[in-house]
């Protein structure tokens, strides 16, 4: 089974891609992002199902359903946009459209749509044990393929979802704000050409959350839920994530007091604390996934994978999500100060993570003096 999906906003190409497979595990899906290419790829017969945007870069997207019906009058159908007026349903109902989805949606709704049109023609495919040692399966892997483990509790939650409930900004904040992988992704998502617009960058969970809005954020942490459905850490993995996790909330709550003595504006100093170990967890839920394959490392080769590429995907995570220079400055710091200016958020930074490491009271007491705690 194939299933075309065309959507300029790649946030919510992802998510429509993990809500059908979420369906349809063994079905293939082809994300276009503008009307030619879409047009270019359309063959009768090939896909089974397709999702469409309004307004793409190049075209309307209802010039591409339009084609197919020229060609095709039985495959479904499904057109999800921001349009919502009269006029937009009106102009598609000749196509007999199988469902009007506006952004942004509800999930629920969306999903019953998708069980009824997709087919169950389709055997699964194999699955494939990955014959590829670990550092082999690292190396090997493109920017887009690197992720952060969700925090289990927060994964749970969001798979069971919201019900539709009215959602309050400041208790997705609180659920949300000590789990690297959703503060990275929706700051990322916010940042991002689709919702940015001419507003100033988000280096913070809760500006990313009040630009996104409470259902589009549900929405996108939900695809990220969806990805990570069949990955389950063993005992060692566990523990590891955790420790890193753990040392990254202790490392941001101390900061967060530090910021709040100097009258300083801890959200982005909190953001960059839970970010700092990003490197390891992204190493950490990487192995995670190729042991989910029908792998095995053992906690040697574990721990040389962490040494050996945890920087390097740190830098490219931080690159690819287009994360505000503002929070690597503030990573930075945590590990060494610049050589020269030096702003307070980087000393705090630095200050923070030197009282959690237990270094020198000498460099503490120095350190306090830049930062203007003396």
């Amino acid at each position: 089974m194939r299933v075309m999906i065309l959507d300029d906003d790649p946030w919510i190409s992802d998510l429509l891609k993990q809500l059908v497979l979420s369906i349809r595990s063994f079905a293939q899906v082809d994300c276009f992002t503008d009307v030619a290419s879409a047009l270019a790829a359309w063959q009768p017969g090939i896909y089974q199902l397709v999702l469409a945007d309004w307004n793409l870069p190049d075209a309307p997207g209802v010039v591409l359903l339009q084609r197919i019906r020229e060609k095709d009058q039985d495959t479904p159908l499904i057109i999800v946009t921001g349009r919502a007026d009269r006029d937009s349903v009106l102009t598609v109902k000749s196509l007999r459209i199988s469902a009007f989805f506006t952004k942004p949606f509800q999930i629920p709704r969306l999903v019953q749509c998708l069980e009824a049109l997709l087919p169950f023609d389709d055997p699964p495919r194999a699955s494939t044990i990955n014959t590829e040692d670990l550092i082999s399966y690292l190396s090997g892997l493109s920017a887009g393929e690197l992720d952060l483990p969700l925090l289990a509790s927060v994964k749970e939650k969001i798979q069971l979802g919201y019900g539709g409930a009215i959602l309050d900004l400041r208790e997705l904040a609180n659920e949300w704000q000590y789990d690297p992988a959703l503060c990275a992704h929706l700051i990322a998502a916010a940042n991002s050409t689709a919702y940015l617009g001419l507003g100033q960058p988000c280096k913070s969970l809760s500006a990313a959350l009040a630009r996104l809005g409470g259902l589009t954020s549900v929405n996108l942490a939900m695809s990220q839920a969806l990805r990570q459905t069949t990955t389950q850490p063993n005992a060692m993995l566990m523990a590891c994530i955790q420790a890193h996790l753990d040392d990254a909330e202790r490392l941001a709550e101390r900061v967060v007091r530090l910021a709040h003595l100097c009258g300083l504006d801890s959200a982005p100093l909190q953001t960059a604390a839970l970010l700092h170990r990003m490197g390891e967890l992204c190493v950490l839920y990487q192995a995670q996934k190729w042991e989910s394959q029908g792998n095995s490392a053992s906690e040697v080769t574990l721990s040389h994978s962490v040494r050996d590429f945890a920087a390097p995907f740190a830098v490219r995570l931080k690159a690819h999500w287009g994360l505000p220079m503002i929070l690597r400055e503030l990573i930075g710091a945590i590990y060494a100060l610049p050589t020269m200016q030096v702003r307070r958020e980087q000393v705090v930074m630095r200050l923070a993570a030197a009282m959690g490491n237990g270094e020198p009271e000498a460099d503490i007491e120095r350190l306090q003096r830049l930062a203007g705690l003396t």
